[in-house]
């Protein structure tokens, strides 16, 4: 069995957000084992799994991730959509586009404290869609 759904994700601020129940709740029932694989498509953001307890992980991530690629670089060249444009698609790269997750007894198999993350790195991103593909028996 394969299912495909195209989630659009509410608008978030900047940042770095838990999107896991989100997501979850706009999908069917997952099967009893499987994988799910989600796809963001845009260049301006991101998805990874990470710690979903304590959300100052969440700002230490925005912190360090403005500190590897800085707005305002005078070397860039694509500058014309503002000063977030050029460094969301770079932090957009290296966090990247997808992820996969086993599905075990009807569940993602993630750690006690894993969670999805969307990676928003535009001030005003908007909606956001993600592709999620759904295999198993």
């Amino acid at each position: 069995m394969i299912q495909q759904i195209e989630v659009t994700l509410k608008p978030k601020n900047r940042g770095f957000h838990l999107i896991t129940d989100e997501v979850l709740n706009q999908l069917p029932n997952l099967p009893k084992k499987g994988l799910i694989h989600i796809f963001i498509k845009h260049t301006s953001a991101g998805l990874t799994i990470n710690e979903n307890a304590d959300p100052t992980v969440r700002e230490d991530f925005e912190m360090m991730m403005n500190k590897i690629v800085p707005e305002n670089d005078p070397d860039y060249k694509h500058t014309f959509e503002g000063p977030d444009d050029m460094p969301a698609h770079i932090k957009s790269s290296l966090m990247g586009s997808n992820i996969s997750i086993p599905i075990t007894h009807h569940q993602l198999n993630t750690g006690t404290w894993q969670g999805i993350y969307l990676c928003e790195f535009r001030n005003s991103g908007g909606a956001r869609k993600i592709v999620v593909t759904i295999t198993g028996d």
